[in-house]
């Protein structure tokens, strides 16, 4: 009996081993580039044995050296500038992108970013360096929705919004992914398909339910406009179950929706060891064989992990077969040879970008200027911002004035120059003035020591800055957040209480002098205090290595601020649903009914703008024809700034459930002081189309409510001093 086991073993292992006698260069068409990439992949799959198949499918790609192919790793991170890869720009999070408003932006910093990640890609390949993070295929971005600010990781997406999550997305991939008619720059990646957004502490078992409506409304439009619109390289299956299956293997999000009704292309790759999550979180499969076929045959192209080796055991207990393994291999394949990777490298013109762009003074000036367009001022009392560069004295205090790790987020890069606040006000100020710093209070608790030396020094200073808020301690991903109970994920909203403590003893002790407070942070915090407290606020999220720079610019009046908030501020966790609950009522500013502390699009200005003449090209139309609707906005203040015009579209009277009013459209516009201009929006019928029950787009005859402004529709912007809306209806017939 052993010896005929081990003639089988034999058998196998030679049968595995079999290599073609035309593997040599001359014979190989898959290294001729001018032959059609289908060709090429087709005569690379043909000349692998069913184990080299299998290692090609992980994202630790091993070397095949009797073919010149080297290892590769997929897996590369650039959320927000190349990240986990030694020197690069950090651009601000992505949470703060999203309070740009501005997919124009967001275009040319993912080209910065696809320029550095070339140029550290060729460094790297040259000294023989293809480990982690070292590739071309980055798992970027993030187009979750925002749905509950207690989720860690909503710092990585654009916000709560489908419409503005979108248009984000699409232009981060394309500026990723470049331009050119045969190569890919880098291949992006929209993540994490679909229904996703914690809790992190459940993310391995928890099932996602969620109604067809809320499905195709929320949750799959940035998916379906990546893969329409952004014509995305891959596809991210996230960790949990959505109604019951795993989003790696679940027929509708995959088979039906991504490959059927989209025609998606590219390649899907699994989260890091969700496939584990198959038999040992979820319980669906038994086996690590049974979870490897499950995802193959439903579509997984690459394996994140270490299940896909068991795919060899799987073929041969006929839970799969070699043939699906080929057809998904050779959808991964043709990324790498879309990225030129068996080319020569003079084809490819981005192997031609220069190491000098990492980290380029044009980088960081970019990068200083969009963390500028990030920041949100949410209160000024009585103009007390911009303040004066020559004030006799600054006191510059609290927890995150030299917080390096506020200014990173997650999934971060690293260089020699990263400004904390502190060193962006030193910037700033005259050499007259007389700068006194104290970090005051702890992060997340109380000061051991009760001795109070730092809360008299504002009584001297002509303004107190005090920098506080949350960082990746507090808020990120599973395992990451150290100073998380929750696995990242917060339980409640509010700023730590040593912070709001500090804050009171600054006031009493300022009186009433300017107290300035810079929140840092990636998402809703609960700052009732803090503005009862403070005489100016600005909210500058996680800005990046220029941070700190940025913020002074702003604090100083260099530039006047303009970001508005891509998600809601509730008053308290108490005004949100169960956060196990994927059902949007009662959710996000489009389904909200209780009073928030700050409304979606909310940001003010050191000018203000106004809003007038509303019109409508069109007072009825016939189902299928676009209107176009314009207003009037005028800078009324002293000063040039930057104003993000939102244009919200209401079904008056839905015969299903609709958002109370969604963003349809948005325009970033620079306006001199005294200025005014027309802006116009198309509002096609895609825009007027609502989602019913079953899921279906469908548009209905009635009123359409048009509301343009600076804010959401509601009182509650109005009282915090944003621009009254001005609004106009139309008739579908």
């Amino acid at each position: 009996m052993m010896k005929k086991l081990t003639g089988i073993i034999l058998t196998l292992v030679l049968l595995t081993s079999l290599v073609r006698a035309d593997d040599n260069p001359a014979n190989m068409l898959f290294m001729d580039p001018t032959q059609p990439i289908e060709k090429r992949v087709d005569d690379l799959v043909s000349r692998l044995t069913l184990e080299e198949k299998v290692w090609q499918m992980m994202y630790t790609a091993r070397a095949i050296p009797r073919l010149g192919i080297p290892e590769y790793n997929w897996w590369s991170e650039a959320l927000h500038g190349v990240g986990r890869a030694g020197e690069a720009t950090v651009f601000p999070q992505a949470i703060g992108m999203g309070a740009t408003f501005d997919p124009d932006l967001l275009y040319q910093v993912a080209t910065a970013i696809s320029d550095e990640a070339r140029a550290k890609y060729a460094v790297a390949s040259a000294a023989g360096n293809r480990a982690q993070y070292q590739g071309l295929t980055f798992w970027s971005p993030n187009i979750n929705i925002f749905r509950d600010p207690r989720w860690g990781r909503g710092q990585e997406t654009y916000g709560e919004d489908p419409f503005l999550t979108s248009q984000m997305g699409v232009s981060f991939i394309k500026g990723l992914q470049g331009y050119h008619p045969k190569y890919l720059k880098v291949a992006a990646c929209a993540k994490h398909y679909a229904v996703h957004s914690g809790p992190e502490g459940l993310r391995h078992e928890f099932d996602a339910v969620v109604n067809k409506r809320d499905l195709w409304d929320t949750y799959l439009p940035a998916f379906e406009a990546a893969v329409k619109k952004g014509h995305v390289e891959a596809v991210m299956g996230a960790y949990n179950r959505t109604l019951g299956e795993p989003c790696c293997a679940n027929n509708l999000l995959m088979k039906e929706i991504l490959f059927g009704k989209w025609g998606f292309t590219g390649h899907f790759v699994s989260d890091c060891w969700a496939l584990v999550d198959f038999h040992a979180g979820h319980k669906v499969t038994k086996t690590p064989e049974e979870s490897a076929a499950m995802a193959l045959n439903m579509g997984v192209d690459l394996n994140c992990g270490s299940t896909y080796p068991f795919l060899i055991n799987a073929v041969a207990q006929g839970l799969t077969d070699e043939k699906t393994i080929d057809k998904n291999l050779k959808e991964l394949l043709t990324t790498r040879f879309k990225l030129g990777v068996f080319d020569p490298p003079a084809m490819n013109p981005y192997n031609a970008i220069s190491v000098d762009v990492i980290n380029s003074p044009t980088h960081r000036k970019l990068a200083r200027l969009a963390a500028t367009k990030t920041f949100v001022l949410l209160k000024n009392k009585n103009n007390t911002l911009p303040l004066r560069k020559d004030l006799p004295n600054v006191y510059v205090i609290g927890p995150l004035a030299t917080d390096i790790q506020a200014m990173l987020g997650n999934y971060y890069g690293l260089n020699p120059q990263i400004a904390t606040v502190l060193e962006g006000v030193m910037s700033q100020v005259s050499k007259g003035t007389a700068v006194t710093y104290n970090q005051g209070a702890l992060l997340d608790k109380e000061n051991p020591n009760p001795i109070d030396w730092y809360s008299g020094n504002a009584s001297g200073a002509d303004a107190t800055i005090a920098v506080v808020g949350i960082n990746g301690l507090i808020e990120g991903e599973e395992g990451e957040s150290i100073a998380s109970y929750h696995k990242g994920d917060r339980a409640d909203l509010d700023l730590p209480k040593s912070q709001i403590e500090l804050l009171k003893k600054l006031r009493n002790a300022a009186g009433s002098k300017k107290l300035v407070v810079v929140v840092l942070g990636g998402s809703p915090l609960a700052l009732g205090e803090v503005m009862d407290l403070a005489d100016a606020v600005l909210f500058a999220w996680y800005p990046g290595e220029e941070g700190g720079n940025a913020v002074a610019d702003v604090l100083f009046g260099d530039v006047a601020p303009s970001g508005k908030l891509p998600l809601t501020f509730p008053k308290s966790v108490k005004q949100l649903p169960p956060y196990e609950d994927y059902n949007m009522k009662g959710r996000t500013y489009r389904y909200m009914t209780e009073e928030p502390l700050f409304p979606f699009g909310f940001g003010l200005s050191y000018t203000q703008f106004a809003y007038s003449d509303v019109k409508l090209d069109k007072a009825a139309v016939n189902n299928g024809e676009s209107v176009t609707a314009s207003v009037t906005v005028t800078n009324k203040g002293a000063c040039a700034a930057e104003e993000v015009v939102q244009l919200y579209i209401t079904d008056v009277k839905a015969s299903v459930t609709v958002p109370q009013y969604a963003l349809k459209g948005f325009k970033r516009i620079a306006m001199a002081a005294g200025e005014s201009k027309t802006v116009s929006f198309a509002v096609t019928p895609d825009l007027m189309s609502i989602v019913n029950d079953n899921g279906d787009k469908i548009i209905e005859a009635g009123d359409f409510k048009v509301t343009i402004g600076g804010c959401s529709p509601g009182q509650r912007g109005v009282d915090l001093g944003a621009a009254p809306s001005v609004a106009a209806v139309f008739a579908v017939k």
